[in-house]
């Protein structure tokens, strides 16, 4: 016996050629009943492509062989501007290159002048900011240079290791403030940065002498105490953002004859572990949490 529901469902799909949301309105029931009962017969032609808007489409397409942008051709449809640009990416927006450069700069102006306020206030709060946290820092004395040295070379991977005991003292980073730091807390131990070793760690397409010369000039001692560079060999499918002028690689500072130094920083670590016990309270240096 044929099911009555089944045979209005089919009817509904061939003759009147409703879609199953259309046919689920008309007969209230869920949409997983209406694709049971319509088992096997083929959708209409018009429901396969329900947005595809191709008269739309190829208007956009016209506006955009006149010039228009995206945002004209987007208000002249009443579509969003996404879609406009869906169907006209393919397309350039003029073939003139020097039209294209003078909309590119106009456009760049316009983000710029809307965006100036907001930059401007943000990097006037984030110098504020640092102005403020170097004040709290002040002038270092002996005792801060040595505590602050010994806890920024054990942040180093260098480290002797319970399997692989060492004491060679060597510090590598690419930030001279830290070098620098590190250089002045060997200098406070009554050692002398002119008998230092430096070593530059950089990329082999770099110029690893320029950027000897500038580390040493940072530094204040002879470039010609430097050792040979380290050159790290290049990966052309890597994209690389340390390029450039500014470029300079790491700096490999070496202490020679350090075993005792090493054991003192080892030392140093120590205290400062065994003061998460004490009261901090006078070693406050900033109200605002």
């Amino acid at each position: 016996m044929t099911d009555p529901l089944a045979a209005e469902a089919r009817r509904l799909r061939v003759e009147e050629q409703l879609s199953v949301a259309q046919i689920r309105a008309r007969l209230g029931i869920g949409r997983d009943r209406v694709y049971a009962l319509l088992r096997g017969v083929p959708p209409p032609e018009w429901t396969r492509r329900p947005r595809a808007r191709d008269a739309e489409r190829a208007e956009a397409e016209r506006l955009r062989g006149e010039g228009r942008s995206v945002g004209e051709i987007a208000a002249q449809l009443g579509v969003a501007k996404s879609t406009a640009y869906q169907w006209v990416r393919h397309l350039p927006l003029s073939p003139d290159e020097a039209t294209a450069q003078r909309r590119r700069a106009h456009s760049k102006a316009m983000t710029d002048a809307r965006w100036s306020a907001y930059r401007e206030a943000r990097d006037g709060a984030r110098a504020a900011e640092h102005e403020r946290a170097a004040g709290v820092v002040g002038a270092l004395d002996d005792r801060d240079l040595l505590v602050l040295g010994a806890a920024i070379y054990w942040c180093e991977d260098s480290k002797s290791k319970p399997d692989n005991s060492r004491y060679d003292l060597t510090f590598t980073n690419s930030d001279i403030r830290l070098v620098e730091l590190f250089v002045r807390f060997v200098d406070a131990t009554g050692r002398s940065r002119h008998d230092l070793r430096y070593r530059v760690s950089i990329h082999e397409n770099a110029d690893a002498e320029a950027a000897g010369c500038w580390w040493a000039a940072q530094l204040g001692v002879d470039p010609g105490s430097f050792q040979r560079p380290t050159l790290r060999r290049h990966n052309p499918r890597t994209t690389r953002t340390n390029v450039g002028a500014n470029y300079r690689g790491c700096l490999v500072v070496r202490v020679p004859r350090s075993r005792e130094l090493y054991l003192w920083i080892a030392g140093v670590v120590e205290g400062l572990a065994a003061e998460r016990g004490t009261d901090p309270s006078h070693r406050k240096v900033d109200d605002r949490r």
